[in-house]
């Protein structure tokens, strides 16, 4: 909705609440998470074609890594947008593989205790993290402003209402997938004391004497489609977060020559992601940290969300519904409580 009102990126609106040097830093540490995230995509990617007998994992690296950047670069925005829907479809793969598999669905369904260790404590952090994660704050906002680029007509409530059920839906979706995946692990590789699978490919091959070869395909088809969906959204909401804190242009449809700096933040991003997989970083632990970093942010972005959207000055009389500020609330204070349970262990 403030990208739908304000015509603005999130970085552009939360300027008007906070200090400049607070959301550089905001912005900067999506930077390094995103970029973190897009390094553990792109080994699973890379291992994962190896796994199918495609060649070398450290070559896959660069293929997919340079390949994403410049499409990411020469494609129009809709052209991305459209891409990214049906990469989605991938998502299926890890749901199809919990039914493949033998799961005690009576201990799935279980409701989970709350966190007794640090380590619990951290996992919580990055499950918060990886779900509301900031990068898809920035995302969404930015898209939204792409969509409604070629028009100048005001937005109607029926259109925040079309696009609130759009969002619900993608989010329902990708959690119910994550449970899926949750499923999946803990009924294959947990149930075997499988607990420290350091790379996507050990965890593929685990996988085929437990679950059989279709569920190691499907699983490993889904590593790659998962890392081509993700990708462009993480180097591209750094990029938008960036252009807009320092006044670049910006902009999927705009040509490079137009938006150097902000697609040179995409490249910089995938160049390092690139040179930390030569560098042989664990994917596990750099997907972990990356999520407990963004678990980490995201309360604090959550918060200043929240004194945005309620604003009637910045929404430019469109305020966010009550019902939508006590849920943001309520989440952020939510994930404020698992952040100091975090550091209370």
């Amino acid at each position: 909705q403030i990208g739908m009102v304000t015509r603005e990126g999130l970085a552009s609106a939360f300027e008007k609440k906070i200090p400049r040097w607070l959301l550089i830093v905001f912005c900067l540490a999506l930077f390094v998470a995103n970029t973190l995230n897009v390094a553990a995509d792109l080994i699973a990617m890379s291992d994962a074609a190896e796994l199918l007998g495609l060649g070398n994992s450290h070559a896959w690296v660069c293929v997919f890594g340079l390949g994403i950047a410049f499409a990411t670069i020469q494609c129009p925005y809709r052209t991305i947008a459209r891409t990214l829907q049906l990469l989605a479809i991938f998502l299926i793969g890890y749901i199809a593989t919990s039914f493949i598999v033998k799961v005690d669905w009576a201990g799935a369904l279980h409701w989970p205790s709350l966190p007794r260790t640090r380590d619990e404590g951290a996992m919580l952090v990055a499950i918060l993290g990886t779900t509301i994660s900031p990068y898809l704050f920035f995302w969404q906002t930015a898209q939204e402003v792409e969509e409604r680029a070629e028009t100048t007509e005001e937005c109607t409530e029926d259109d925040f209402f079309f696009r609130r059920v759009d969002v619900m839906v993608g989010a329902a979706f990708s959690n119910i997938v994550m449970f899926f995946i949750i499923v999946a692990t803990a009924a294959t590789l947990n149930v075997n004391g499988l607990v420290n699978i350091e790379t996507s490919s050990q965890a593929a091959e685990a996988l085929k004497p437990i679950a059989g070869p279709f569920a190691t395909l499907l699983y490993t088809l889904g590593l790659i489609g998962t890392g081509l969906l993700a990708i462009p959204t993480l180097t591209g909401s750094a990029a938008y977060a960036l252009a807009e804190t320092f006044g670049w242009d910006e902009g999927l449809n705009a040509k490079f020559g137009k938006a150097k700096a902000f697609y040179c933040v995409i490249i910089a991003s995938t160049v390092i992601a690139i040179v930390a997989d030569f560098a042989n970083i664990n994917p596990i632990k750099a997907l972990v940290g990356s999520a407990i970093a963004n678990g980490v942010v995201a309360p604090f972005i959550l918060a200043v969300l929240f004194l945005v959207a309620r604003d009637p000055v910045i929404m430019k009389g469109h305020p966010v519904s009550r019902l939508i500020q006590f849920l943001l609330f309520t989440t952020c204070l939510m994930m404020f409580a698992a952040l100091i349970g975090l550091f209370a262990f």
